[in-house]
């Protein structure tokens, strides 16, 4: 088999990757060791900067998005028992979050590439990529029960973190800076009703807890607890009795409860490649970074990844310029290390550090009273949450 650009990994970085080169007349194939049925079904976080909800609606794949997400002006800082709203769209002159989950992103995508005639492959197994450090690349792999090749001029690796396409930037040509947070989050999904119109970011001696939305009927909150805990132990009633712990105050909030149909720990972690290529071979999204979800920086990194990416594939078939793809890595990584600054500082404000003493403790709530109170703090927030502009 023959493409342009091969890409490993149908998650939101690969799918849009394809879609753009598409969108240029770049021929791309797609490869993914998971079946569409588990891509569409796997139910991760939703929060879209406003540059993505442009870009994914500039290009054409975002109808449903707008039909059907939510948009917020604004985001809540809860602490002391009491609500505190950072008004996003006031702070950012007219500038937006909009909460659509990422599988239906996916969705979105993978429809999109399907109706264009797009090559995705799905359920493919023993991923090799060779000769990155040549002009023609190849992928092998297996599908349907043979072994088969890809030959082309690129390859995306969009595999996440967990993906084998890092591995083949030399250990000796790569840094990998990592942070492991002490902490991570239990997240459930409830069949309830809306306990709030926008996220509600809590601070509390008993740890961080998060109130977020998915649909009128089914909404998403997390709360902060030792990554190293089992679900199982955690009943429907103990899971509601500490939201109720963490959630409550003077003000008589309550949140919405009702039976909770999944739950999971979430490791927290920050990873960051540096360089994002070798030879022929481009990282991008988890296989390149990962952030603390706090700052709801994941999805939105990729996005910008792909579009320098694809940007720098079209000026070199168009030219053979490989100026922009001699600066893809450096390209990104100045947004990445902002948005690890960002979700970093959002972590460190309201979630519970065991290693943290009084004095420390009583700096967080300051900082939240400080954010809540000067606008300038508050527009420095906001600005990076709706989204830092895009890489050019």
């Amino acid at each position: 088999m023959r493409t342009q650009v091969g890409i490993v990994g149908a998650g939101p970085a690969g799918l849009l990757l394809s879609h753009l080169l598409h969108l240029e007349g770049i021929e791309s194939v797609v490869l993914e060791e998971r079946s569409r049925a588990e891509i569409e079904s796997t139910i991760r976080a939703g929060v879209l900067e406003q540059g993505t909800v442009d870009l994914l609606s500039e290009v054409g794949v975002g109808e449903r998005m707008k039909r059907e997400g939510s948009v917020h002006r604004g985001i809540n800082l809860r602490f002391g028992g009491e609500t505190h709203r950072i008004d996003l769209y006031e702070l950012t002159a007219g500038k937006a979050i909009t909460l659509y989950a990422q599988h239906e992103v996916i969705k979105d995508l993978v429809a999109a590439r399907l109706a264009a005639g797009g090559a995705l492959l799905f359920e493919v197994s023993d991923v090799r990529v060779d000769d990155v450090e040549t002009r023609a690349p190849r992928i092998r792999f297996r599908h349907e029960g043979r072994d088969r090749e890809i030959a082309c001029d690129f390859v995306g690796g969009c595999d996440g973190g967990h993906g084998v396409c890092r591995s083949y930037i030399p250990a000796t040509g790569r840094t990998e800076y990592q942070h492991v947070y002490p902490f991570g989050w239990f997240g459930i999904l409830a069949q309830a009703p809306r306990a709030t119109e926008e996220l509600i970011y809590t601070r509390h001696d008993r740890g961080f807890a998060l109130i977020s939305t998915r649909t009128p009927q089914l909404q998403r909150l997390y709360f902060q607890c030792d990554p190293r805990d089992d679900e199982e132990r955690w009943s429907d009633e103990r899971i509601w009795e500490e939201f109720r712990a963490r959630l409550s105050g003077p003000d008589g909030f309550r949140v919405a409860e009702g039976p909770i149909v999944q739950k999971g720990i979430v490791a927290m972690r920050s990873v960051v490649v540096d360089p994002m290529r070798h030879g022929r071979l481009f990282l991008a999204g988890d296989a390149a970074h990962i952030v603390p979800p706090t700052g709801a920086k994941g999805m939105n990194l990729a996005v910008a990844d792909v579009r320098v990416l694809s940007r720098a594939l079209a000026a070199y078939y168009a030219s053979g310029n490989t100026d922009l793809l001699d600066r893809y890595s450096d390209t990104c990584l100045r947004r990445v290390w902002l948005a690890e600054r960002f979700s970093r500082w959002m972590t460190a404000m309201t979630h519970r550090d065991e290693t943290s003493d009084a004095f420390l403790s009583r700096l967080q709530l300051a900082e939240l009273e400080y954010v809540t109170t000067s606008r300038a703090a508050a527009v420095s927030l906001a600005e990076n949450y709706v989204g830092l502009p895009m890489p050019v």
